[in-house]
């Protein structure tokens, strides 16, 4: 069967997969790209079997026809997080793992960065609405989205920005990226990733069953170990 997935889940589901071949279900081709991209690509008609996006996008294709609406099923919550060069003085974690003791530090933390990464996804579009709530984005230095599907994490250890705002999973153990820790409650921003049955599917029973695996019990311990919290 094949699946499409946004860049901020491929390494969990190349995981999942695993565990749901050797729970005896079908093999999932799973390709993993920018999710707008992604997005594009499932509503202009692509065969896939299995959509895993975040929750809204798949909202989007269900009110479009182009997943089935009562397969939409949350598998999982990430939360952003924030990265440095891993040879950046940043000041070290803050208790509890955030980043920034409070919604006033990371606010600081955005005038003193000279350049700022963020993803093209819904945790960037986020980040951006929050900057714009707080005043004019011109006075957070130079912000930018790297091109779809091109990791924050990528940009930071080839020192392409100071900081960098992109969802935990992505961050945790790569190369060059030193992880801060994540946004702290008053400013966190939350996505949850869910999967779909898309309406083109060839054998939308078997995606269907995969899903149902996917968002079981015994998927939980994969989901854990790539710093994904269960969708609430």
């Amino acid at each position: 069967m094949k699946a499409v997935s946004s860049m901020a889940t491929r390494r969990v589901l190349a995981d999942l997969n695993e565990a749901a071949s050797a729970a005896g279900l079908p093999a999932l081709d799973i390709e993993s790209v920018g999710g707008v991209d992604a997005a594009r690509r499932v509503a202009d008609g692509e065969p896939f079997d299995l959509v895993f996006l975040a929750l809204d996008a798949l909202q989007r294709l269900a009110a479009d026809g182009h997943v089935e609406a009562e397969s939409v099923t949350p598998l999982m919550l990430s939360q952003v997080a924030v990265g440095v060069p891993s040879g950046s003085d940043a000041p070290a974690v803050h208790d509890g793992g955030f980043a920034f003791p409070n919604a006033s530090g990371m606010q600081a933390a955005l005038r003193g960065a000279a350049r700022i990464g963020y993803s093209t996804g819904p945790s960037g579009t986020a980040l951006v609405s929050m900057i714009d709530d707080w005043g004019s984005r011109t006075s957070w230095g130079a912000a930018g989205a790297g091109p779809s599907g091109h990791p924050v994490a990528r940009s930071l250890a080839e020192g392409e920005v100071d900081l960098g705002f992109q969802q935990l999973s992505e961050l945790v153990g790569q190369p060059g990226v030193r992880i801060l820790g994540v946004l702290p409650p008053d400013c966190a921003i939350d996505t949850v990733f869910a999967g779909a049955v898309a309406t083109a599917s060839s054998d939308p029973a078997a995606a269907r069953e995969t899903l149902a695996f996917l968002a079981s019990d015994a998927a939980a311990p994969v989901k854990a170990a790539h710093s994904f919290t269960p969708a609430r």
